[in-house]
C-alpha cells in the first residue's frame, strides 16, 4: 500500500485591502489638515504678542474675519467694506438658528493685519454686536523671544 504524502496548503493573506484602507485614511486626514488653512489669509500678517497663546480647546462655531491692513474685512473669500458686513453675519446667524443653537454659541474670530487700525478693529466689534454676536477673540502671533 502505498502512503500518499499529504499536501501542505499554504494560506497566505491578502494585504490590498489593508493597503487601500490606509491610503484611503492618510488622504482622509490630508484634507481635515487643509480645512485649518481655510481659516488663513496672505495678505493678514498677524501682530505679534508675548501674551498671545493658542486656545486650549477649539472654538465651537466660529466666525473667521480678516481685517486687512486697508480697513476692509474678507469673509468667505469676498472683501467687503466694514459697513457691508451685516448681509454676511446675518447668513451666519440663519446658519446657527438652522441648527438650533444660539448666536451666543458662536465666536467671532478677528484676524487684523499688525497695520490695520485700532479704530477699524473696534468699529468692526461694533457692526457685529449690532449683529447680536457676542463672543470675540482676537488672533495675534506668539512672540517666543527670539
Amino acid at each position: 500500500m502505498r502512503i500518499k504524502k499529504a499536501e501542505s496548503n499554504i494560506v497566505e493573506g491578502d494585504l490590498t485591502p489593508m493597503i487601500d484602507m490606509t491610503f484611503q485614511l492618510i488622504a482622509f486626514f490630508m484634507v481635515l489638515i487643509n480645512f485649518t488653512q481655510s481659516e488663513q489669509n496672505e495678505r493678514i500678517v498677524l501682530p505679534d504678542s508675548e501674551l498671545a497663546k493658542p486656545p486650549e480647546t477649539p472654538l465651537e462655531h466660529p466666525i473667521t474675519l480678516h481685517l486687512t491692513e486697508e480697513g476692509t474685512v474678507i469673509i468667505g473669500g469676498e472683501e467687503i467694506p466694514i459697513t457691508g458686513l451685516g448681509p454676511y453675519l446675518s447668513r451666519e446667524a440663519n446658519v446657527l438658528r438652522l441648527r438650533g443653537r444660539p448666536l451666543s454659541d458662536a465666536t467671532i474670530v478677528i484676524r487684523g493685519h499688525r497695520d490695520a487700525q485700532t479704530g477699524k478693529v473696534q468699529e468692526l466689534i461694533r457692526e457685529c454686536q449690532r449683529n447680536n454676536f457676542e463672543t470675540f477673540a482676537l488672533r495675534a502671533e506668539e512672540d517666543v523671544g527670539n
